[in-house]
């Protein structure tokens, strides 16, 4: 019984996803049939029919479960401790100054090499 209920629930889901599918694709070509309309109802209506598509789909299995998702994303999201000012400026510096660093190294490194090249095919 279990599977059953399982099996129509995912054939309920396919069709939303289908009628998802079918309103945004009529939204687009909405959009370019009625290209002699302004410009801002024409977004807006792509805009109406992105959202009742996405609330058709938010009403799916797959749809829930990313809702949930995205709520404890953003839970996890607040519990990280970002770097003060002042901490964030000092490791821009020190990146800063190990690319310069890095910088010189890698051209005396190019000069040497250039050097010896040119002393060995002289």
């Amino acid at each position: 019984m279990n599977t059953q209920a399982k099996e129509a629930t995912s054939s309920i889901d396919v069709l939303k996803y289908i009628l998802s599918l079918v309103l945004i694709s009529a939204g687009v070509v909405a959009f370019y049939q009625f290209s002699e309309y302004s410009q801002l109802y024409r977004v807006l209506g792509m805009v109406a029919v992105v959202i009742v598509s996405l609330v058709i789909m938010m009403s799916t299995a797959v749809g829930q479960d990313s809702w949930v998702f995205a709520q404890e994303a953003r839970q996890e999201v607040r519990k990280v401790v970002w770097p003060s000012r002042s901490e964030t400026m000092q490791t821009t510096l020190m990146v800063f100054a190990m690319v310069i660093i890095v910088g010189f190294i890698i051209w005396l490194l190019d000069t040497f090499l250039f050097w010896a090249i040119t002393s060995l095919t002289a």
